[in-house]
């Protein structure tokens, strides 16, 4: 039997990470998780005042969300931008068969997606330009899959299991 999927959809805010992570949990019938509910009230508050968190504000964050992850033994999708390699290092510690769903989008793009946003705490342009300065896209070593955000979300998680599904033949053949 398969083992259970554990997937960190991740990207900059605004690329789609909470509507395709739910979407892919349902069809794979896994739980989802934001990452953003597990952020501390100073985070929050931080981010929400334009401040953008330093990776010693993330470090409590990512170990939480680390231990989420191996918690989850049935599998899970987690919606996290995880930008740096560090950060998703941190997250595959204790979770070696994590995979990544990178989703993939210029700044143009995602600007315009956030500009239709209302009631988020993300706030403002200079902090979506901080996110693509921070922004290491995965490698090829880290089990990534990447997919273009400008696709509809149904295609965008079609893409992503019909990838899923190769991995795992390749795994068992």
């Amino acid at each position: 039997m398969a083992e259970a999927p554990k997937l960190v959809v991740m990207g900059v805010s605004g690329c789609g990470k909470s509507l395709i992570g739910s979407l892919l949990a349902q069809a794979l019938g896994v739980p989802f998780f934001d990452a953003d509910s597990y952020h501390s009230q100073a985070n929050v508050e931080k981010m929400a005042n334009g401040i953008p968190l330093t990776d010693a504000d993330r470090a409590g964050w990512l170990a939480d969300l680390a231990t989420l992850i191996e918690a989850q033994e049935a599998g899970l999708v987690l919606a996290c931008s995880a930008l740096k390699r560090s950060y998703r290092d941190r997250l595959r510690a204790g979770n070696p068969g994590l995979r990544m769903v990178y989703l993939r989008g210029d700044f143009d793009t995602i600007w315009a997606r956030h500009a239709r946003r209302q009631d988020h705490y993300f706030n403002g342009q200079a902090m979506l330009e901080s996110q693509f300065g921070s922004l290491e896209e995965p490698a090829r070593d880290e089990a990534v899959i990447t997919l273009d955000v400008e696709a509809r979300p149904d295609t965008l998680v079609q893409q992503c299991l019909a990838q899923l599904g190769r991995a795992r033949e390749d795994a068992d053949g």
